[in-house]
This record gives structure tokens, C-alpha cells and sequence, in this order.
């Protein structure tokens, strides 16, 4: 019984009955102002009073704008489990303005008979309950005064009237889905639009872990020296690289901060590019580990996007060293080779480390993950690992680089001892897209 009953007491039920009810009025006005229905019948009047309906709707609904009003109108009183199922875009072609005029048409139609049906039915349930004189549909009702089925027959009607404004909301949700639905064009804009948003967070989680993460390890690294050795003047050294790099770290969060909120663009700050490498490389300095840097890039000679993607790949990589091999030497090569950057980051692996093989594939971590996503995005590939066992820079993670802190941290799946530099290789092609 509770599930019989849910339905009428939904809200939902009662907001479609709404809709319902301002079809039945739009109906009924053009009906009060529709000339020569003076002593006509009713059946004449209905059947004229249609055909202008039709005619007027079919004319309203070439007007762009009637379909993102109808859309608006239907998600907020027909209640659709998807909102997004109903669109709210003006109508671009001639089918988008048909599929109006149809819906337009079909809504005044069943919102009518709804709207009938509902002064017909109140009317005959007072008759029923009070005992009066009173019609149904044009037929008077026998016997209800003084009658004892009168207060029983009134419920019953009432349910009845009930379900069947039910029926007919989920039959008009059911047409305005149909009827306006977004079109195939809509939907692969749509579709494209949510691949754009997808594509932008997945850049801005790479820009917060590639900054952030290089700053809190550096940060990390130079407290941790710095209490250790205890020396005032290495102390006064480490505080100024924290410094420096916190610094930096605020700038790209302010940037990334910026495009969250959508602000404008002139407000975010510069995005590093090549030209701001050599201070990276003397912060990676400051933090312990050696840095043999050439950079044989031609000034200009890199679009900008490739030179912010490039500062980034090489940040991840700088970071990955100081992670997980502290205190080694990390040779960092960047340059321009038939049409293509080509960036290499190498550091030695401890001997007696163990490097991941075939079998721990496709458990990398995020960082490198991310290498390969900007590869792929800018046309270009990936590839880093022990040397001899280089793979995808998806599949051999930070955890395949932890080999280089000790014994036994590269997980399951280790081959044995690996050989002596971990290498990161990325290739992108100067011209975008080719």
C-alpha cells in the first residue's frame, strides 16, 4: 500500500500537475479570445480552438529562444532523474524547431485534458461528499444526495484522478525527453566540453604535484641537512633555499589558484618556462645533489607552451632524483635535434639496488605518470627506467626510481641488482601536433 500511495504524495507529482495546468490555461485563453464561438457548439469550439492552438504554437515555436524557455520550464517542474537529458539551448536548426512545435503542441493538448479532467473530478467529489446537484463530464449524478455510497464513492475518485495525473506527468516527462532532448550536434559539443574540463584538471593536478611536490622535497630535504650538520653558516644557506623555494611554490599556486576561479588572465603570474631552468638547477644544488646541466636550445626557438611543459618535465625529474637518490650527481641534457626537444635527467643507482621488472608494469607513480601525459599531449613520447630497462614513463614509477635509496625498496617484481644509472628520456616534436 505505501508504494501505491508514494506516488501521490510525491512532490514531483505535484509539480507536473503545475505544468500540466499552465498548458490547460494558455488553452483556455486563446479559447475566451477566439472570435465566433457565440452560440456554437461545444464540439465546434473544441475542434476550432485546437486548430488555432496548433497554428500559434507552430509559429511561437520557430522563435530560437521558445526552446531554451521550455527546456528551463520543463527541468524545473517536470522533475527528469537527469536534468541533462532536457536541453536548454535556443534551437539552431529546422528539426530542433519542428521537435518544439511538437512538444508545444502535445503539452496545451494533454495539460487540456488534465486541466478538464481536474475541475470535473473536484466538482464531483464536493457533489459526492455534500449531497448536491452536480454534473460529470455533462451527466448529471443519480442519487447522490442522501446516498450512502456518495462519501465512499468520493475517495475512490479522488485516487483515481490522482493516478491518472501521475500517468500523464511521467507520459509528458517521457515526451519532453524525447522532444527535447539536446540534438547530436548538442551532444558532441557537450561531449567535447567535458573532455576540455577533464583535460584541464588533469593539467592543473600535474602543475600542483610537479610545484608543490618539488618544493616540499626540497623544503624537506634542506631542514632535515640542516639539523643534522648543525652548522650556523650551512643552516643560514638551507633557510635561504627554503625560502626561495617556498617562494616559488606560492607563485604556482597563485597561477593554478587563477585558473580554478576563472579569473582573468592578466592577474595570474608568469608561467616558468626553459629561461628559468638554471635556478631550478641551483635550488636541486642547494638540497645536496650535483647538477651537470647543458641546455643547447636556440633563444625563441620553442613555442611557449613547450617551454613551460619542458620546465615541468624537468622539474618532476629533479624531484625524482632528490626523493629518491639524495646526494647523487643528476645529469640533466636539453636540446635540438632534427625538428625534436630532446631532454634527458640521469642519476647513478647505488649498486646492490633492485629495479622493477616486466611484472610490477603499469604500477608507476603519479609524478612520471604525468610525464607521459604532457609527452602525449604535445605529440611526443616518454621513456625512463634503469639503463637496459627502460619503459614507459607510466609504467616505471617513483617506485621503480626508490631502488636508488636502498636495498629491496623497489618493490615486488625485482629482477636483481640493477645496473648503474636510472635514466629519464622525453622527445617532443618542435612543431605542435605533428
Amino acid at each position: 500500500m505505501p508504494r501505491f500511495i508514494a506516488p501521490l504524495l510525491a512532490g514531483a507529482t505535484y509539480a507536473r500537475w503545475l505544468h500540466l495546468l499552465i498548458g490547460w490555461v494558455f488553452a483556455g485563453v486563446v479559447l475566451m479570445i477566439y472570435p465566433g464561438t457565440y452560440r456554437k457548439g461545444l464540439a465546434e469550439i473544441l475542434m476550432q480552438s485546437v486548430a488555432l492552438d496548433a497554428a500559434l504554437l507552430a509559429l511561437v515555436a520557430l522563435v530560437p529562444a521558445m526552446r531554451r524557455a521550455e527546456g528551463v520550464q520543463a527541468r524545473l517542474l517536470l522533475v527528469p532523474d537527469r536534468e541533462e537529458d532536457i536541453a536548454t539551448e535556443p534551437s539552431r536548426t529546422w528539426a530542433d524547431r519542428w521537435r518544439t512545435a511538437a512538444w508545444l503542441i502535445g503539452r496545451v493538448a494533454l495539460g487540456t485534458v488534465v486541466g478538464f479532467a481536474s475541475v470535473a473530478a473536484l466538482a464531483a467529489v464536493y457533489a459526492l461528499l455534500t449531497g448536491s446537484d452536480s454534473t460529470l463530464g455533462g451527466l448529471r449524478l443519480p442519487h447522490a444526495r442522501g446516498q450512502f455510497w456518495g462519501p465512499l464513492a468520493a475517495p475512490m475518485l479522488l485516487l483515481g484522478f490522482g493516478w491518472l495525473v501521475v500517468w500523464i506527468g511521467r507520459l509528458q516527462l517521457a515526451m519532453a525527453v524525447r522532444l527535447l532532448s539536446p540534438s547530436p550536434a548538442e551532444r558532441l559539443v557537450e561531449a567535447e566540453l567535458r573532455a576540455e574540463r577533464l583535460l584541464e584538471r588533469n593539467r592543473l593536478a600535474r602543475e600542483l604535484h610537479d610545484s608543490i611536490g618539488h618544493a616540499l622535497t626540497v623544503t624537506v630535504l634542506q631542514a632535515g641537512a640542516a639539523r643534522e650538520v648543525g652548522d650556523p653558516a650551512f643552516v643560514a644557506n638551507a633557510l635561504e633555499v627554503i625560502e626561495e623555494t617556498g617562494r616559488r611554490a606560492m607563485d604556482d599556486l597563485e597561477r593554478t589558484l587563477v585558473l580554478l576561479r576563472e579569473a582573468p588572465e592578466r592577474t595570474a603570474t608568469e608561467n616558468p618556462g626553459v629561461e628559468q631552468l638554471p635556478s631550478l638547477f641551483d635550488t636541486a644544488r642547494a638540497a645536496g645533489n650535483p647538477v651537470d646541466a647543458l641546455i643547447d636550445v636556440p633563444a625563441g626557438a620553442l613555442p611557449g607552451v613547450l617551454s613551460r611543459e619542458s620546465y615541468r618535465i624537468v622539474q618532476e625529474g629533479l624531484t625524482n632524483a632528490l626523493k629518491y637518490a639524495p646526494g647523487e650527481p643528476v645529469t640533466v641534457r636539453i636540446a635540438v635535434r632534427d625538428g625534436q626537444l630532446e631532454l634527458s635527467c640521469a642519476n647513478p643507482l647505488r649498486s646492490g639496488t633492485w629495479v622493477r621488472g616486466p611484472a610490477a608494469a603499469g604500477r608507476g607513480g603519479k609524478g612520471l605518470r604525468g610525464i607521459r601525459e604532457r609527452a602525449v599531449l604535445l605529440g611526443g613520447q616518454a621513456t625512463a627506467g634503469a639503463a637496459g630497462v627502460a619503459g614507459s614513463a607510466g609504467a616505471a614509477g617513483p617506485a621503480g626510481v626508490a631502488g636508488a635509496a636502498g636495498p629491496g625498496k623497489g618493490g615486488d617484481g625485482g629482477d636483481g641488482p640493477g645496473p648503474g644509472e636510472w635514466r629519464l628520456v622525453v622527445r617532443l616534436p618542435l612543431r605542435l601536433g605533428s
